[in-house]
């Protein structure tokens, strides 16, 4: 990529895609591209048509989807599904049929089998049932990841597919009913601190581990892949480090001063057991991580306490 190549980010608003544009203006690129939903509804195969025709961008970094947690995977298990095929064929075609010179597709962790050997390896994928849960998600997911590898095959074009870890940061969700669980976490956290509760109650056993990459420096492998990578086969992006649910808890408990104790609801579902990326096929191209998770979580916080007290003023 050129400093003055045309970049569309396609969900700028969201966890990811604002810390693409992040990093892509710190670096220097001075022609991004940017739509609000209301601007451009990337369910509206027509509309998408229009802007890409219009627009005609170099290079898409596809970081728009309909994500939630557990709970919402599997209440919107329909809205899930249909909303992000259509979202993603919408702008996988379009960016195809405008000559984009390369799209970077963002999956998700959950396209693994439920049960898939730990670390979780590219090439796992298709080998076992998914996680009930999110399914309808994960399918999706691996919907996009096909389609651009069969563009690839069919017509040569350099579309790539990253699989990020789960992630947190500045810019995150942290309704209760849609969010992941870091987030939901500071969030059940600190407001427990403030008003002083003597306990907090957590979803599951505590058991399942999972593995955590701050979003910025997501962002930073994503542009790393954009300008490095052109094979064929998807990238995971993670740190290789998990940790347990419950071990998560305690140190959410220590970084936002709650003094109170953690009780655990195993009546509630804990979803996939352990979710470790390996990202051996990262480092080999060169890329690593920069933040350690309490470092990342400790920034992220403070954004979390920043927008709280932002929205309060308002």
């Amino acid at each position: 990529m050129e400093l003055h190549s045309r970049i569309y980010v396609a969900g700028h608003r969201g966890l990811v895609g604002s810390a693409i544009v992040r990093a892509l203006l710190a670096r220097g690129f001075n022609n991004v591209i940017t739509r609000t939903r209301d601007e451009l509804d990337l369910l509206n195969r027509r509309d998408v048509d229009d802007f890409f025709t219009a627009e005609q961008p170099d290079y898409v970094f596809l970081a728009a989807a309909r994500v939630g947690g557990i709970g919402a995977n599997n209440t919107y298990r329909y809205d899930f599904i249909y909303e992000n095929l259509q979202l993603q064929n919408n702008v996988i075609d379009a960016a195809f049929r405008n000559n984009v010179n390369k799209l970077l597709f963002l999956g998700s962790s959950c396209i693994y089998p439920k049960l898939a050997p730990q670390p979780l390896r590219e090439d796992y994928l298709l080998t076992g049932p998914l996680e009930p849960t999110n399914e309808p998600y994960a399918v999706a997911k691996i919907a996009g990841i096909k389609l651009c590898e069969a563009l690839r095959d069919q017509y040569g074009v350099n579309f790539i597919s990253c699989m990020p870890t789960n992630l947190y940061g500045p810019n995150d969700n942290y309704d209760l009913e849609t969010s992941h669980v870091l987030p939901a976490l500071i969030r059940r956290f600190h407001e427990a601190r403030e008003r002083g509760d003597a306990q907090i109650t957590l979803w599951g056993s505590g058991t399942p581990r999972r593995e955590f990459l701050h979003v910025d420096d997501a962002a930073a492998a994503m542009i790393f892949l954009m300008e490095h990578y052109e094979g064929r086969d998807f990238v995971n992006i993670g740190t290789g480090e998990d940790i347990s649910i419950r071990d998560l808890a305690e140190l959410m408990k220590l970084i936002t001063g709650f003094e109170g104790e953690i009780l655990w609801d195993s009546s509630k579902p804990d979803g996939t057991p352990r979710k470790l990326m390996s990202v051996d096929r990262l480092h080999a191209l060169g890329w690593r991580h920069r933040y350690s998770l309490r470092e990342g979580i400790e920034h992220a916080y403070e954004a979390f306490k920043r927008r709280t007290q932002a929205e309060a003023d308002v």
